[in-house]
C-alpha cells in the first residue's frame, strides 16, 4: 500500500513508519517539524520508499497520485508541548484531522486516527474501558489536547457514517522508547535524563497517581494490527501493567546506578490521579497483547540516551 502518515518525523510517527516500510508498503511522510525532528527520519530519506514533505496539516493537504491509507499521528503529545502550543494543538486536533480524513475521502483510502488515553481525562472508572464517556474539564490547561482528541474521534466517526469512509480509532496510552525527545515533560524521559544526568529527579505530587507505560515497538505493533483490521470503533492500545509514579522513578534509579535524590513539586493542575487500559477488545479483536516488560523496555531506552547525551 502507499500510505501517508502526518507526524512521521515524532517520536511515535517515525517508529510506525519504520514499521510501514519494513512490511512492503511506501510511505509519504508530512511533518512540519513543531515537535518532531528529521534526525528520526534522516535514515530513511533516500530511499525508493520513502518520501518526506514539510508541511503544516492544519492546512490543505494534498498528495499526488493514488493513497491508500492515512494514519493521522501529527500533534504534540506531551504536557509541556501542548501548554505551550494550546492553539496549534487545537488546530492539528480539529483542522489537521479534517484536512487528513479529507485526504482520506477522496483518495477512497482507509483513515487511522490517533486518538489517546487522555479522552479519559482523570477517570472515575478504572481500568478505563472504550466504552467510558470520560471525564474532561474542558477549561483547563490539559482541556486544548484532550478536548481535540476528542473532537477528532467525533469527526472521524461523522466521516465514517456520512462519508462511508473506512476509519479506525486508536486509544494511546503513555509510549516510551527510543527518539523520545530528551526533556519533552513526559515522565519516562525526564526521569531517565535527570537520572543519567545526576540531577534531582522531579516528582510531582505524592507519586503515588498511577501510570500504564508501553514500549514503543509493541505500541507500533498494536497500531499496525488496527490499520489491517475491520474495526471502526475505538481502541485501546497500551500496556495494563500500572506502576506509581514513584515506582517508576525507583526502577530508573535502579537500572542506571543514578543516586539521584526525589524532589517533590505540586500536581499540575488537571493531572490523572489513575491511568490504566482496559485492552480486553484489542486481545479479542486484534489478538495483541504487550511483550516487553518495562524494565527490559527501560533499559533499551536508558542505553539510547546515554548515546544521545554522549554526543
Amino acid at each position: 500500500m502507499r500510505i501517508v502518515v502526518t507526524g512521521a518525523a515524532g517520536f511515535l510517527g517515525s517508529h510506525l513508519t519504520d514499521r510501514l516500510l519494513a512490511d512492503g508498503h511506501e510511505v509519504v511522510g508530512i511533518d512540519n517539524f513543531v515537535t518532531g525532528s528529521r534526525d528520526n527520519v534522516a535514515h530513511l530519506e533516500g530511499g525508493s520508499r520513502f518520501t518526506l514533505i514539510e508541511h503544516d496539516v492544519s492546512k490543505f493537504i494534498r498528495v499526488d497520485g493514488d493513497v491508500d491509507g492515512v494514519m493521522h499521528f501529527a500533534s504534540p503529545a506531551s504536557p509541556i508541548d501542548y501548554l505551550e502550543l494550546p492553539i496549534q494543538t487545537l488546530k492539528v486536533g480539529s483542522l489537521g484531522t479534517h484536512n487528513s480524513l479529507g485526504l482520506a475521502k477522496d483518495k477512497g483510502a482507509r483513515f487511522l486516527l490517533a486518538s489517546t488515553s487522555e479522552v479519559y481525562g482523570d477517570p472515575q472508572e478504572h481500568p478505563q474501558r472504550e466504552s467510558y464517556w470520560g471525564h474532561v474539564n474542558p477549561i483547563g490547561p490539559r482541556g486544548v489536547y484532550d478536548e481535540a482528541k476528542r473532537f477528532a474521534e467525533a469527526l472521524t466517526m461523522a466521516y465514517h457514517r456520512y462519508h462511508g469512509v473506512d476509519t479506525r480509532i486508536v486509544r494511546i496510552f503513555n509510549t516510551y522508547g527510543p527518539r523520545m525527545r530528551a526533556r519533552d515533560g513526559r515522565v519516562v524521559s525526564n526521569f531517565i535524563v535527570q537520572a543519567l544526568k545526576g540531577e534531582p529527579i522531579t516528582i510531582y505530587g505524592d507519586g503515588q497517581q498511577t501510570r500504564s507505560f508501553c514500549y514503543v515497538d509493541d505500541e507500533v505493533d498494536g497500531l499496525v494490527r488496527l490499520f489491517y483490521s475491520d474495526e471502526h470503533d475505538p481502541v485501546n492500545v497500551g500496556n495494563p501493567g500500572e506502576f506509581s509514579v514513584r515506582e517508576l522513578a525507583e526502577i530508573v534509579l535502579r537500572l542506571t546506578g543514578s543516586s539521584s535524590e526525589l524532589v517533590l513539586e505540586p500536581l499540575p493542575t488537571d493531572d490523572p490521579k489513575q491511568r490504566q487500559p482496559d485492552i480486553t477488545r484489542a486481545k479479542r479483536i486484534l489478538g495483541w497483547e504487550p511483550v516487553v516488560s518495562l524494565e527490559d523496555g527501560l533499559e533499551r531506552t536508558i542505553a539510547y540516551f546515554r548515546s544521545l547525551l554522549a554526543t
